[in-house]
C-alpha cells in the first residue's frame, strides 16, 4: 500500500538525515521515479521535506525535524514484544519496551500491553539448574564492545583447562540454539567465544578494526561449516533395534543415518561424530539394542567399557574396590546432545576438546583481515 511506503519514506529520511531517490529506491525495493513521487508526496502533504540540487544534494528533513510516528502495524507491535521476551532480563530492553508501549499510537497501546505480558521465561531446567544456555556473567559486556566497536582483551577457558588471554576486534553477535556467541577477529583470522565460558572483558580502549565488506551471516556460516566438518570427522556402522532409532536419533541428530533391515530383524545404521571416543560413549548408553559392527577400535572400545562396567556393578555395592581406571575409562559425564553445537567442536581425535584455542578458526585465514592488526 501506497501509505505504507510512504511511512517507511519518511522513516528511513528520519533516521538518514539525508537521502536520494536512488536510496529510497534501494531501500524499499521500488524504482527511482516511485520513490521520487513519494518524497514529493509527502512535501504536499506538509511535511517538512525540501529537496536540494546539486553536488552532495539529496532530500532532508527542515531543521532535522522528527516524527513520533513508529510506523507500527499492530501484528508487528506484538512480534515485537514476543521476540523480545527472552532477552527482558536486561534493564535497558525493559525500559525501551516501557518507552515502546507510551509511544505507539493509542488505539495500538492496549495490544502492546497485552504482548508484553504474554510470555514467561523460566531460566530454570527440570533439575532446577540454570540452563546452560545462558549468556554468562560477561554477555553485557561482550554486547556492549561490538555495538562501541572498541578492541577487547578477552579472559577464556574451557572446563578444567588453564585460562588464556586473547585481544580482538569483536564484530558481532551470534545466537545459536540459545547459546551465545562473539565473533571477533585477531591477526590470525576469525574466532567464535562462547559467552559461558568467558573469564573476563577489558576495554583496551582502542578502536576496533572492522575489516572491509565483513558480513556476519557469512562469517558465521563459515565458521559454523568447520565445526560441522569437525563433528563429522568419524563414522561408526552399527547394527540395531528398531526401537533403539528415535533415541539415537534425538541424540544424533542429522548425523545419524540409517539403513536397510537386516535378516535378523534389526536395521543398519551409520553415525558420525568427532571421534570414536565420544561415539562409544554416545551409543554405548543404548546397551544391546546396538551392536557396533565397525571400525575395529570401536568395537574394541566398547567390550572395555562394558567390562569396567560389569566390574564396577557386578556384586553387592560398595562390596569391593573399583575397576583401574585405564586408558580405556571414558568420561561419560562429559557428553550431553548439545556436544553438536559449535562450542565442543575443537574435539579432533580426543575426548575433550583441544585446549590450544578457544574456538575453531576459520580453515582459512580471513583474507581481507590479513595484516590489518598493528
Amino acid at each position: 500500500m501506497k501509505a505504507d511506503r510512504l511511512v517507511a519514506t519518511l522513516l528511513f529520511l528520519q533516521a538518514r538525515g539525508r537521502v536520494t531517490a536512488r536510496q529510497v529506491a534501494e531501500e524499499l525495493e521500488i524504482s527511482e521515479r516511485t520513490a521520487r513521487r513519494d518524497l514529493e508526496a509527502l512535501s504536499a502533504a506538509g511535511v517538512p521535506v525540501y529537496s536540494q540540487r546539486g553536488r552532495g544534494g539529496g532530500w532532508s528533513l527542515v531543521g532535522g525535524a522528527r516524527t513520533d510516528l513508529t510506523g507500527f502495524t499492530q501484528r508487528e507491535i506484538g512480534a515485537l514484544f514476543l521476540a523480545a521476551g527472552p532477552l527482558s532480563a536486561s534493564p535497558e530492553l525493559r525500559a525501551a519496551l516501557r518507552k515502546l508501549v507510551q509511544a505507539v499510537p493509542a488505539p495500538m497501546r492496549t495490544h502492546a500491553e497485552a504482548a508484553s505480558k504474554a510470555l514467561v521465561v523460566d531460566g530454570l531446567d527440570w533439575s532446577r539448574a540454570a540452563v546452560r544456555a545462558a549468556g554468562g556473567p560477561h554477555h553485557h559486556a561482550l554486547e556492549q564492545a561490538v555495538l562501541d566497536r572498541v578492541r577487547i582483551t578477552v579472559g577464556y577457558a574451557d572446563e578444567g583447562a588453564p585460562r588464556q588471554e586473547w585481544t580482538v576486534d569483536p564484530l558481532g553477535l551470534v545466537c545459536k540454539a540459545g547459546r551465545w556467541y562473539t565473533v571477533a577477529a585477531d591477526g590470525e583470522g576469525l574466532r567464535s567465544f562462547l559467552h559461558t565460558r568467558v573469564t573476563s572483558v577489558t576495554v583496551t580502549g582502542e578502536p576496533a578494526r572492522r575489516p572491509e565488506g565483513f558480513d556476519l551471516a557469512e562469517a558465521w556460516q563459515e565458521l559454523a561449516a568447520e565445526a560441522e566438518r569437525r563433528l563429522r570427522a568419524t563414522t561408526v556402522r552399527a547394527a540395531a533395534e528398531p526401537a533403539a532409532v528415535p533415541g539415537l536419533r534425538e541424540l544424533l541428530g542429522d548425523r545419524l543415518r540409517t539403513g536397510e533391515s537386516r535378516p535378523d530383524g534389526r536395521c543398519e545404521i551409520e553415525a558420525d561424530g568427532p571421534s570414536v571416543e565420544i561415539l562409544v560413549a554416545q551409543l554405548a548408553g543404548a546397551g544391546a539394542d546396538v551392536e557396533v559392527l565397525e571400525p575395529p577400535e570401536a568395537r574394541a572400545r566398547l567390550a572395555r567399557l562394558g567390562q569396567e562396567l560389569a566390574a564396577a556393578h557386578g556384586g553387592a555395592p560398595g562390596g569391593g574396590s573399583p575397576a583401574p581406571r585405564n586408558e580405556s575409562h571414558f568420561p561419560l559425564g562429559t557428553y550431553y546432545v548439545e556436544d553438536a553445537s559449535v562450542d565442543d567442536v575443537t574435539a579432533r581425535s580426543t575426548v575433550r576438546p583441544s585446549r590450544r584455542r578457544p574456538r575453531q578458526r576459520l580453515s582459512t585465514p580471513y583474507v581481507p583481515y590479513r595484516g590489518a592488526v598493528s
